[in-house]
């Protein structure tokens, strides 16, 4: 009876609401003449049928709503976002993880720093890992192993963003010589390192175990497991007895994919990387100079070969990868270039008379190059060249300062920084040692290393310079002011270099700063001990 009534109550409104102009003015003249006649005419009105309002709220005469479709994470504005949606990885309560999350949580400044190192780079490696379909965690490694540095070296002699070891980056394809090192090629290294993880997951069928044994290395994670097996002991990760570094590696990695995974509730966001491709791969078919790549796709030579790292010197290696790595932009004006260019156009050639008692090694001394790629260039089979013969040799097209991020300033820039209050250069004899250097000097044995671009268990080569910073002056030397002229080539570097003060004191001494270049005839003032000068000034 009650469903009843509330039927018929709401068939009465329904048919008020359905009312026409007509039927109100109609109603409003009934009420003017006679108010009894008004109530009737009300009351008896008739009513629509019942299932002619029904008919009105039929769901078909009602217009669908739109349909959301959701994106996929390829489709994501923002890089992180795409990895963010692909992480698999089980996260466990564990104080490890939380000591990590900890330190990332309360330094969000060094988060800025590795976004934006890691900007121009992550799309092709998290395009490789998705094309391997490997877990999307895997894009967060070179943060824990590099910060995504691609010149990071550590005291173990690994190199680049996936800090590769020399023995295991030869095994997986990374040449390493005097023009390239393909442990910081970004590209080349990320599939290096992608084959070397999927090996290892391979190997243990496990991802922790597998990322252990990438830092600390697969024999000594199989050890650990083998000893906590005989020992009735639990083998995963977290009951393994590992060096302390890898005992922290993993939960740095799974401290990362959680804040990632739930940034609303640690409320941080880091900084978006716009999710597209940024860098292209251009083939130059030969050896490049890196400042004419520079200049003929319109960058800066400093960003390209940042993008580049992996060369060493002025060009590319002869014997190749003949590839860089360029912004979409600059590689297509590139590209142009090279569609209509020689190969002997991709170098500048120098016309060199050979004189008596020069060797191949001193002329490739001399240009900054290698025996090989002079015996290339003039199809020489042996060493043996005569007085008089005339060689091509390929050579710099601009003062070797220029290219700042070559394996020879970046040291010279090292070397230059200050580390205590004065400097001492030792050159190197047959035999020494760094250990045994830094008993002489009294220093640290890594602290030398690392005033040095080196790992302490490099070997060194006879007739290279090491510098040794000392915290007080051990002689009583003889300061004096000189004003010194800049020649063609100097640079800052070179000059604090040779007369053993600091880009700094260079800097303070003379209101200038390290980005202006120096004109040749410019007059610095020094104030420099003269008995501790270099002799060739």
């Amino acid at each position: 009876m009650k469903k009843l009534i509330m039927l018929t109550l709401s068939a009465s409104v329904l048919a008020a609401c359905q009312s026409t102009p007509t039927d109100t003015a109609k109603t409003t003249t009934t009420n003017q003449q006679d108010q009894s006649t008004h109530v009737e005419t009300q009351t008896a009105k008739p009513q629509p049928p019942v299932q002619q309002q029904v008919q009105l709220l039929n769901p078909e005469l009602i217009a669908p709503l739109p349909v959301v479709e959701e994106i996929t994470p390829q489709q994501e504005a923002d890089l992180w976002q795409r990895i963010r949606r692909q992480l698999t990885m089980q996260i466990p309560e564990n104080a490890r993880i939380d000591a990590q999350r900890k330190f990332y949580l309360q330094h969000p400044t060094y988060m800025d720093r590795v976004a934006k190192r890691a900007a121009p780079f992550m799309h092709l490696i998290v395009e490789e890992i998705e094309k391997r379909n490997l877990p999307l965690e895997l894009a967060l490694l070179p943060i824990v192993e590099s910060a995504f540095d691609p010149f990071a070296y550590s005291h173990g002699s690994a190199s680049g963003i996936w800090q590769f070891i020399p023995g295991t980056a030869r095994q997986y394809g990374l040449d390493i010589n005097w023009w390239y090192d393909g442990r910081r090629d970004v590209y080349s290294a990320t599939h290096a390192a992608l084959d070397y993880l999927t090996a290892l997951n391979e190997r243990f069928d496990n991802w922790l175990h597998a990322l252990a044994a990438y830092n600390s290395g697969g024999g000594r994670v199989n050890s650990a497991i083998r000893r906590n097996a005989r020992a009735g002991k639990p083998t995963d990760f977290w009951s393994l007895d590992l060096p302390r570094e890898t005992r922290a590696y993993v939960p740095k990695l799974l401290a990362l994919a959680d804040i990632l995974s739930q940034q609303e509730k640690y409320q941080v966001s880091w900084l978006p990387i716009e999710n597209e491709p940024y860098l292209q791969v251009v083939e130059t078919g030969s050896q490049i100079d890196l400042a004419l790549a520079a200049e003929k796709s319109g960058l800066e030579l400093q960003q390209l070969h940042h993008y580049n790292s992996g060369y060493n010197r002025w060009a590319t290696n002869p014997e190749g990868p003949h590839r860089l790595l360029l912004p979409l932009e600059n590689a297509e004006r590139l590209q142009q270039w090279l569609a209509n260019a020689e190969q002997q156009d991709l170098v500048r050639w120098h016309r060199h008379k050979v004189k008596s008692g020069e060797s191949l090694i001193v002329i490739a001394k001399q240009y900054h190059t290698t025996p090989h790629a002079i015996q290339q260039a003039n199809n020489l089979t042996g060493h043996l060249i005569r007085a008089g013969d005339y060689l091509v040799v390929p050579a710099a097209s601009r003062e070797l300062d220029d290219y700042s991020l070559s394996a020879d300033q970046r040291l010279t820039a090292t070397q230059s920084q200050q580390q205590g209050s004065y400097k001492i250069d030792h050159t190197i004899q047959r035999g020494d040692t760094l250990w045994d250097l830094s008993r002489k000097y009294d220093v640290n044995l890594r602290q030398l290393a690392k005033w040095n671009g080196m790992a302490p268990t490099d070997p060194l080569r006879p007739g290279r310079k090491l510098v040794v910073w000392q915290g007080e002056e051990k002689t009583s030397g003889v300061t004096r002011n000189i004003h010194y002229q800049v020649r063609s080539g100097d640079s800052l570097a070179r000059i604090a270099s040779r007369f053993n003060v600091t880009i700094r004191d260079i800097e303070k001494w003379n209101q200038i700063n390290r980005r202006n270049y120096l004109q040749p005839g410019q007059r610095l003032k020094l104030i420099v001990d003269v008995t501790r000068m270099t002799n060739d000034i």
